[in-house]
């Protein structure tokens, strides 16, 4: 893609998350190791699951495609953010602007639909559970999950299509640690507020599909669970409530952020870093400490 004559902005300056060189040098320390604990704790399950045959079930098969979502999606802007703290003059270029929104859409598109397919995953371990194997089958979990990442493509895609032949000439200065769609498209040197109110609808309709089938999936689970024995409604409302508690992580910042897209620079930029980081942290740190079979695949590849 070509950008038009017009443009004459080769790169954006991110202000990051503070200016106060104190602060900075804490933030760098802090999110270097958050960052290695995203990294290791996603590696962690990938390996678990891999060489535990105990767990090449579908509901682990999912588990492992987001641990792989969740690094990439920690990894597309926080290891900039991370040495930009070190930088006086923090800057991207314009297509490395282009590929953070372009990923970050795809991966977070990708996710929500995962976990749509993860929640179909437990309603049939659950509610059928004779007929689970079979109707998970290789052929059909396969199919979820391929067209997981083509929805996210798609969305990605419709998202970045909004960019083609806008024209910035100035100001190039985005109030965050990396480019987010919203606040790039408000410095195009035009009146952008249809297209802004189109990228909002566009996010936000996909992100309100994905939640009431989550709403409707879980509903039904819950409902279905209420009937059983106390030992088997224990049993899946402890496999529930992790998957319950990841989906409410990933969903309540977009809504604050897609339903308040410019409000205050600061509720933003928190809202960015856990979207962002704290989301790919305690994701393999719920589905670790609220699951038995992990947890005892974990002790016996370390040894413990």
């Amino acid at each position: 893609m070509e950008r038009t004559n017009h443009s004459v902005v080769f790169e954006f300056i991110l202000l990051g998350l503070c200016k106060s060189q104190n602060f900075q040098i804490l933030f760098f320390l802090g999110f270097s190791v958050v960052f290695v604990g995203i990294v290791l704790g996603n590696l962690l399950i990938l390996v678990t699951v891999t060489f535990d045959a105990r767990l090449h079930t579908p509901m682990y098969f999912l588990l492992i495609n987001l641990s792989c979502i969740d690094m990439i999606l920690a990894s597309f802007a926080t290891p900039k953010m991370i040495v930009d703290f070190l930088r006086e003059r923090k800057t991207i270029s314009w297509w490395g602007c282009y590929s953070q929104m372009f990923f970050m859409h795809l991966l977070g598109g990708s996710e929500m639909m995962l976990l749509v397919t993860m929640a179909i995953d437990r309603y049939v371990a659950i509610c059928k559970p004779l007929h689970y194997m079979t109707i998970m089958s290789p052929r059909v979990l396969t199919g979820l999950l391929l067209s997981s990442y083509a929805v996210g493509f798609v969305h990605s895609s419709s998202q970045m299509a909004f960019m083609l032949n806008l024209p910035f000439c100035g100001p190039s200065v985005i109030d965050s640690f990396f480019c987010d769609l919203p606040l790039v498209i408000k410095l195009a040197c035009k009146d952008t507020y249809i297209l802004q109110l189109l990228v909002i609808a566009d996010s936000g309709l996909l992100s309100l599909v994905c939640f009431l089938l989550l709403l409707l999936s879980y509903g039904v689970i819950i409902f279905s669970v209420r009937h059983r024995a106390a030992s088997r409604s224990s049993k899946a409302f402890s496999t529930l409530s992790a998957h319950i508690t990841v989906v409410t992580l990933f969903f309540a910042p977009c809504v604050f952020i897609y339903v308040w897209p410019f409000s205050r620079y600061s509720v933003d930029n928190i809202l960015s870093v856990f979207y962002t980081i704290f989301t790919p942290l305690l994701n393999p740190i719920i589905y670790t400490l609220r699951n038995q079979e992990v947890k005892a695949a974990i002790k016996k590849i370390l040894c413990i």
